[in-house]
């Protein structure tokens, strides 16, 4: 049997929610937005989850989050880095296990299903990305912003998380993107595809897998919060 990992990211500063409580920690329903995300990752098949908190806050996480509402898949809480892939490869650093799922805490909609799909293409492709086809077109703009091409919108996809990954193959990659200093890292496929030049396969998320972000995104996050079914 194969050991699953979830990497669960929450040391972000939320700069962009323009709130004095990070949103990983804002209340949605009355528990924490990160509650969310653990909950999903606690009723799944993944055999661990390991929590990257902020520098000064694993204790609060440990206290207020994982032993408050006592989930026993988490097995480590540990500080992240100043950026966000430096925090995912202290989570790789830290795990021990044939597949990894990495997700940002500040997705609390991800679904059984789309877990098990993105496990399921990891074991079979090496990766599995969680992805939603885009609604609108798409055009991409130059420094002035006059739009310079039109991709066709139905190879257009949008990234979600998990991203999950052969373990081996995704802390390699991470390593050769660290030791060449590159830069400008958005999420864990491009780690992929510039580490190791393998491209990455991507299943289908959900519309509802959001990532809170803005205040806006927090008025929708509380609509689908309610819809939530419970775990038996």
């Amino acid at each position: 049997m194969m050991k699953c990992t979830a990497i669960v990211l929450a040391a972000g500063k939320g700069s962009r929610m323009n709130s004095s409580v990070q949103k990983q920690y804002m209340e949605l329903n009355g528990f924490p937005l990160v509650y969310y995300a653990l909950r999903a990752f606690e009723h799944s098949c993944v055999d661990e989850i390991i929590l990257v908190a902020g520098q000064d806050e694993t204790g609060y996480c440990r206290r207020e989050i994982v032993e408050k509402y006592q989930f026993q898949k988490v097995c480590k809480i540990i500080p992240g880095g100043r950026e966000r892939y430096l925090s995912v490869y202290e989570g790789l650093r830290a795990a021990d296990c044939d597949i990894v799922l990495i997700h940002d805490g500040a997705r609390p909609f991800v679904t059984q299903e789309i877990i098990n799909r993105t496990i399921e293409a990891a074991v079979q492709y090496g990766s599995g990305i969680a992805a939603v086809p885009a609604k609108d077109t798409v055009r991409l703009a130059d420094d002035e912003l006059t739009a310079v091409e039109t991709p066709q919108r139905d190879r257009v996809w949008m990234m979600q998380t998990p991203q999950t990954f052969q373990y081996s193959m995704i802390r390699s990659a991470y390593e050769k993107v660290l030791e060449q200093q590159i830069q400008n890292i958005t999420d864990d496929a491009m780690v992929l595809e510039l580490g190791i030049h393998k491209a990455v396969k991507i299943v289908q998320g959900s519309y509802r897998n959001i990532k809170v972000t803005t205040p806006e995104d927090m008025d929708s996050a509380e609509a689908f919060a309610g819809r939530l079914e419970p775990y038996s």
